[in-house]
């Protein structure tokens, strides 16, 4: 998903001053005392940071920027059994920005599966679903690398690769239409209709499903247990998560995180699973539209945890960043570990 936020930078003299008066003084024109307690050693290591941090911005506009990549290998990727989108006149391409990888006009779901070791196995899985408002999917930074540390805490992480709304095969196109996209929803907070649900994400539900029916089917052959499958989804695939777990008929999550997503009120169902929330109070998209999915949930008397962070924008997911928001994976872990989700069978 789009990150929002840029890191503060610590503020240079303008690098021009630096060498204007670096000449001066090799020539003599400038006094020693111009810059008090700068000396030239100073002054050095002034012009240093500076190019720094001029090589530093440059390559993190770089990075900003949606490049074409061609296709990773997914050896262990599974296709599931949903039908491909028939109408799709673009074909499955990916792009690299802020360091990570997206999939964009995804039309064959798959799921990949993370396995922990054996010693670490806790016979608990969690179903991936990645963000990028149902555009693109951000598969590195809301996939993989979240699939990595659960299976790493001993859980069986897959993740979702979900069929995707078209988008203009143009990239710079592309990239104006995502724009738009998140300018229109940082107006507007989605809201949560079920009925809406199965008709706007009728493809997305479709791929959640088969990947729960998967998971139950080869659940032995994984060593999980069928009655701790749970769903992580990060933005768009909150939205999925949510959608899921209200109109998803068979796939009945066992537990639920909403990581950075929409938090309008809706109705609980009576076997409604935990919920874990994840939200920085500076995310331009959904911090101001109210917690009524909280308060949903806490009304209907059904376990809910809602972490709050003051900074981390939207789409942090597993970036490293100097927010406390990068403790939400320790708070999901832990949290999971309270409700016995990841207590060992037979233990």
């Amino acid at each position: 998903m789009k990150t929002v936020n840029r890191k503060r930078f610590i503020h240079f003299l303008p690098l021009t001053d630096v060498l204007s008066h670096i000449v001066k003084k090799e020539s003599g024109n400038a006094p020693m005392d111009s810059w008090p307690g700068h000396s030239y050693l100073d002054l050095g290591r002034m012009l240093f940071l500076t190019a720094v941090c001029l090589f530093a911005s440059n390559t993190l506009a770089q990075h900003d920027a949606m490049t074409p990549i061609s296709p990773p290998a997914q050896p262990d990727a599974i296709e599931l059994d949903t039908p491909a989108l028939t109408d799709a006149t673009a074909q499955e391409t990916w792009h690299s920005q802020y360091g990570s990888r997206f999939a964009r006009n995804v039309t064959i779901a798959t799921l990949t599966p993370f396995l922990p070791s054996p010693e670490k196995a806790t016979r608990a899985a969690v179903v991936v679903a990645p963000g990028g408002g149902f555009r693109t999917l951000s598969m590195d930074n809301e996939g993989w690398n979240v699939a990595r540390a659960l299976a790493d805490q001993g859980i069986a992480a897959f993740v979702l690769k979900y069929r995707l709304n078209q988008t203009p095969a143009d990239m710079a196109e592309f990239s104006r239409s995502m724009d738009q996209m998140f300018a229109d929803a940082g107006r507007r907070s989605p809201q949560f209709d079920p009925e809406q649900m199965k008709v706007r994400l009728a493809p997305q539900l479709e791929d959640a499903r088969a990947a729960f029916d998967l998971i139950r089917r080869r659940a032995a052959e994984w060593k999980i247990d069928r009655d701790r499958i749970g769903m992580i989804g990060f933005s768009a695939g909150a939205m999925l998560t949510m959608a899921t777990t209200l109109v998803g008929e068979d796939a009945k999550p066992a537990f639920i995180a909403n990581i950075y997503g929409p938090l309008s009120s809706l109705a609980v169902p009576a076997d409604a699973p935990p919920l874990f929330v994840v939200l920085a109070a500076d995310d331009p998209l959904f911090a101001n539209s109210g917690f009524g999915l909280i308060e949903s949930w806490h009304r209907a008397n059904k376990p809910v945890e809602f972490h709050f962070y003051e900074q981390g924008g939207h789409g942090f997911g597993m970036y490293p960043k100097e927010t406390t928001s990068t403790g939400w994976f320790e708070a999901y872990t832990a949290w999971l570990t309270m409700h016995g989700m990841l207590e060992p069978e037979g233990s």
